[in-house]
C-alpha cells in the first residue's frame, strides 16, 4: 500500500501493510482509542497565490495529499528558519466541530455539542484558528457556523458530513462507503456553505484521523489537501483542563499542528485548557495562524 503522508508540506509515499492510517487523537464521538504516526521527511508545499489557501498537489495516481505540520525539522526547538536566523515559532491550533448525523435527538433534549464559549476566548484572545466542521454540526447550529466562517480571524474546513470513518476499524466508528466518500465530503461543503459561511478552505481532516489508499483515492477528485497534526491534545473526553494544556505545552514545537475539539459535551475543558496554552505559548515567543497559513510556509 502507498500512503501519502505530507509533513511539512512534502509530499511523500510511504509504504505499509496496513490497511488504516490513524493518529493518537480520540474523538468525541467515539471511545479513545491509542494509534501511532509513522514519520517522513519534509520539504515544502505546493504554493497558491496569496490570496487563494495553498493546496498541496495530488499524489501519484491522484491520491489525495496529507499535510500534517510544517517542515522544521526533528527534535524540539527545530524548526523552519525565519530570516533573522532564529526559529519560526509558528503553531496552528484547530478545532473539530464534531457532530454525527444521528445526534439529532440528542440535541434536541439538550446536549451541546457546540461550545460558543471557546469561540469567545479564541476571538477575545485574538488566536487565529482553523475549525473542521462537519456539515451536520453546521446545519444544527447555522447562526454559530456563520459566525465563525465570516469572521476573518477564522477559516472552515470540512470534517466530512457525519463523522462516519473513512477507514476500519477507527474507534469504533461507523464507516462511509467506498461510493459514498466523496458525496459526503461535497454535501458537508454544501451544508456549510449554506449557512453563508465565506471563509471556507479546500482542507479535510478524516474523521479518527482514519484513512486508507481508497479513501485517498476517492476523495482525489474534489482536490481538498488532507490535514492531520502532529500534537494530539488529548481533550476529548478529558475533566482535567490543566492536563490538556500541559499536554500541548508539551509537545509543540515550531511549525506543530494541534488538534483539538469544539464539542462541549464531549471536550468540556477545552475552553479552560485554550485560556492557558494561548498566553504559555506567547510567553516561549509563538504566534499563532491558521492552517492556510501554516501550509503556506
Amino acid at each position: 500500500m502507498i500512503v501519502l503522508a505530507v509533513v511539512g508540506g512534502v509530499l511523500t509515499g510511504c509504504g505499509s501493510s496496513g490497511a488504516t492510517r490513524a493518529t493518537t487523537a480520540a474523538h468525541p464521538t467515539a471511545s479513545p482509542s491509542p494509534a501511532t504516526e509513522p514519520a517522513t521527511g519534509p520539504t515544502s508545499p505546493s504554493r497558491a497565490p496569496e490570496s487563494e489557501p495553498p493546496v498541496l498537489a495530488p499524489g501519484p495516481g491522484g491520491l489525495t495529499p496529507v499535510f500534517e505540520r510544517r517542515a522544521g525539522g526533528t527534535g524540539k526547538g527545530s524548526g523552519a528558519r525565519s530570516e533573522a536566523g532564529g526559529a519560526d515559532k509558528v503553531v496552528a491550533l484547530t478545532f473539530d466541530a464534531d457532530m454525527t448525523a444521528d445526534q439529532g435527538p440528542r440535541a434536541a433534549d439538550g446536549e451541546r455539542f457546540d461550545n460558543p464559549g471557546l469561540i469567545a476566548s479564541l476571538r477575545r484572545l485574538k488566536v487565529p484558528s482553523t475549525v473542521f466542521m462537519t456539515g451536520r454540526w453546521a446545519q444544527e447550529y447555522p447562526a454559530q457556523a456563520r459566525s465563525i466562517g465570516t469572521d476573518p480571524l477564522f477559516e472552515i474546513a470540512n470534517h466530512s458530513f457525519s463523522h462516519y470513518a473513512f477507514s476500519s476499524p477507527c474507534y469504533g466508528l461507523p464507516a462511509v462507503a467506498k461510493a459514498d466518500m466523496r458525496g459526503d465530503v461535497e454535501r458537508a461543503f454544501t451544508a456549510i456553505r449554506k449557512t453563508g459561511a465565506r471563509n471556507v478552505v479546500p482542507y479535510f481532516r478524516f474523521p479518527g484521523g482514519c484513512y486508507d489508499d481508497a479513501s485517498l483515492r476517492a476523495l482525489g477528485p474534489t482536490g481538498v489537501t488532507a490535514v492531520q497534526w502532529d500534537v494530539v491534545s488529548g481533550d476529548a473526553f478529558a475533566t482535567d483542563a490543566d492536563a490538556v494544556a500541559e499536554q500541548v505545552l508539551d509537545g509543540v514545537e515550531p511549525g506543530s499542528l494541534v488538534v483539538m475539539h469544539c464539542t462541549r459535551s464531549a471536550a468540556p475543558v477545552t475552553d479552560d485548557a485554550v485560556r492557558r496554552i494561548v498566553p504559555e505559548l506567547r510567553e516561549r515567543g509563538y504566534r499563532f495562524v491558521k492552517v492556510s497559513e501554516l501550509m503556506r510556509g
